[in-house]
């Protein structure tokens, strides 16, 4: 298998990154590659998190203006058997 990248800058960022590691420049990449796939993963997962979260505000917001009755009341706020801000 070979990889031939014609990029002065990516050669010299390849060869920097095996020097202060002391590994090879192939490591280097592929360690480089993986973190960079993983960052996209989290990212993904980070975007569904959100998504999940948007659609379960907007199905409250959806349920309490259906809704003939408030949201919450006043007693919701306390604890009711220490009668303390829950």
């Amino acid at each position: 298998m070979s990889l031939n990248i014609k990029n002065e800058t990516v050669h010299e960022l390849v060869r920097e990154a095996a020097r202060r590691t002391g590994r090879s420049q192939t490591s280097v990449v592929e360690v480089a590659l993986r973190r960079y796939l993983d960052e996209l993963s989290d990212h993904e997962s980070e975007q569904q998190r959100d998504a999940e979260l948007d659609s379960l505000v907007r199905d409250m917001q959806r349920r309490w203006r259906d809704s003939t009755e408030p949201p919450f009341t006043a007693e919701d706020l306390y604890d009711p058997e220490t009668g303390l801000p829950a």
